[in-house]
C-alpha cells in the first residue's frame, strides 16, 4: 500500500514538472514567432552569429540586411534580436542631449570670471 502511493505521488510529480515545462516552452516559442512577426524595414537586428545591421527588406523566408552599405541574405530564423525603428532613433538622440548639457556647462561664467 505504501509502495503506491509513493509510485502515484512521484508520477503526479513527474506529470506536473512535465506540464510547466511545455508551457513555458510554448509561450518561449510564441514570443519568438512574435518578434519574427513583428520585423519591418529599417528596424536594426542582431543574426544569431552576432552580425548587426538593419533591414532593407522583409520576404516571407529570408531578409535583406544592409550591414554599412553591404547587402546580405538571411533566413528568418536567423535573427536573435530586433530593435525597432522609433528606439534606435530615441538611442541615438539622447547622447546628442548629453553633450549638449556637457558643453553648455563647461561655458558657464562663475562670478570669479567678471
Amino acid at each position: 500500500m505504501g509502495s503506491s502511493v509513493t509510485l502515484i505521488f512521484t508520477l503526479v510529480i513527474l506529470a506536473g514538472m512535465m506540464f510547466f515545462m511545455t508551457r513555458s516552452q510554448k509561450k518561449q516559442q510564441q514570443k519568438r514567432q512574435d518578434l519574427l512577426s513583428s520585423m519591418k524595414i529599417g528596424d536594426q537586428v542582431v543574426t544569431i552569429g552576432g552580425l548587426h545591421g538593419v533591414l532593407s527588406e522583409v520576404n516571407d523566408s529570408t531578409v535583406l540586411i544592409d550591414c554599412e552599405g553591404i547587402i546580405l541574405e538571411f533566413d528568418r530564423s536567423a535573427i536573435r534580436t530586433v530593435t525597432p525603428t522609433a528606439s534606435v532613433a530615441n538611442n541615438h538622440e539622447t547622447p546628442a542631449k548629453d553633450e549638449d548639457k556637457n558643453t553648455s556647462s563647461e561655458t558657464h561664467e562663475t562670478p570669479e570670471d567678471k
